[in-house]
């Protein structure tokens, strides 16, 4: 592995592991902050707003790393990372936390760009297999940031903001001394037209084939926030589990998509093909999902997980099969725009599945399981659409 494709696995990790530090800790932030433990509500507009900003300008500044550079766009991105830490470090209102989810989303393309950066870097043929290896790397920093940001909250509720600023601290000087541009300034510079966050989308229509990949993005997308909005809540309605095994379990689930990225998707893909290794995926996830929604027994939930995680070995194929849409000189606003369609599923798959859960609950919880089978069963179609020329 050369030193730009170290250096930006560095990046990644230790971004994903300052992302993870708040994660345990926001809500007993928020307690703080509104003097109450009513705080679902604020959780729930927190979270909108980062993920609305990050739907609006994500494609913009995908678009901008191919007119200036990548580097810029990302060390912008980093900087912006830690004005939000800061900001929440020392938030005494709600209005102090708004702006800082809001700049974190307004700036918050480090993922697109560095994913444009790996496009620009890597063959064709290599693509899936190192984008796998990218989402395990943000995997394995996810898992180490929770369990330091818990250790850490004990020392002060504040205390993992201020260790989240310093690490991307040292990720903006990590990039800015050790990143090498993978792309030259475009000569043409982007006229004021360029800077309109919709232009992006507009652009998205006008690739043959891109939306209907978007689409399966999409789609893909929206069933992993199930199990962020849904998980605790089945496990403790099916099997009474306290925080303990609500962790075991997350941590469990994390380590099996961690090395399923790292390892599998470059050889499934090669196997298989992009279409047969995102129909594999989906064919192992549905079947996890049926058995999941049929469990009594913890075991049964533990024993399914490497099936869940080879669900994912599709992902890094569909990523690769886009980047092949699109010329180089567009990749940054290719990674932007997928940025969005994420953004998008995690503003809208909670909103469903959260309804959808407490229908099912009093009656059957494990239904909730079901209704993602169903969301593939609406991809299935549009997958065999934009792989339908031979890669």
């Amino acid at each position: 592995m050369n030193r730009t494709l170290s250096v930006i696995f560095m990046t990644i990790w230790l971004d994903a592991v300052g992302i993870g530090l708040i994660f345990p800790i926001l809500p007993q932030l928020l307690k703080e902050v509104m003097h109450t433990a009513n705080i679902a509500h604020y959780m729930g507009i927190l979270a909108a707003l980062y993920a609305l900003m990050q739907f609006i300008f994500a494609p913009l500044l995908g678009a901008l790393s191919d007119t200036f550079g990548r580097r810029p766009v990302l060390l912008v991105s980093l900087a912006g990372a830690v004005v939000n830490y800061l900001i929440m470090a020392f938030a005494s209102h709600l209005w102090l936390l708004l702006l800082g989810r809001a700049i974190a989303g307004l700036t918050s393309a480090n993922i697109a760009v560095a994913m444009a950066w790996l496009t620009d870097i890597t063959p064709a043929g290599k693509r899936a297999s190192r984008f796998g290896l990218f989402n395990a790397t943000f995997g394995a920093g996810f898992i180490i940031g929770p369990v330091l940001g818990g250790v850490l909250g004990d020392y002060g509720v504040r205390l993992p903001f201020f260790v989240a600023a310093v690490l991307n601290s040292a990720n903006v000087l990590l990039a800015l001394f050790a990143l090498q541009e993978s792309r030259q300034p475009a000569r043409q510079k982007m006229a004021l037209a360029g800077l309109n966050p919709l232009r992006p989308m507009r652009w998205l229509f006008s690739v043959k084939g891109l939306l209907t990949i978007a689409l399966v993005f999409f789609f893909l997308s929206a069933t992993g926030e199930v199990y962020g909005i849904c998980w605790a809540l089945w496990g403790q309605d099916m099997f009474h589990w306290n925080g303990l095994w609500i962790g075991l379990s997350l941590a469990a689930f994390g380590v099996c998509q961690t090395l399923a990225q790292a390892f599998l998707p470059g050889p499934a893909t090669r196997l298989l093909g992009e279409r047969g290794a995102i129909l594999g995926g989906i064919a192992c996830s549905s079947t996890a999902l049926i058995v999941l929604s049929l469990a009594q027994q913890s075991w049964i939930v533990f024993a399914v997980m490497p099936l869940i995680a080879l669900g994912g070995i599709g992902t890094p194929a569909l990523q690769a099969l886009a980047t092949r849409q699109v010329q180089a000189d567009n990749q940054g606003q290719l990674q932007g725009v997928l940025a969005s369609t994420v953004s998008l599923a995690s503003i809208v798959a909670p909103l469903v599945f959260s309804s959808l859960y407490f229908g099912f609950r009093t009656w059957w919880p494990g239904a909730i399981w079901l209704s993602v089978v169903v969301l593939y069963v609406f991809a299935v179609p549009l997958i065999y659409r934009c792989t339908r020329a031979p890669s």
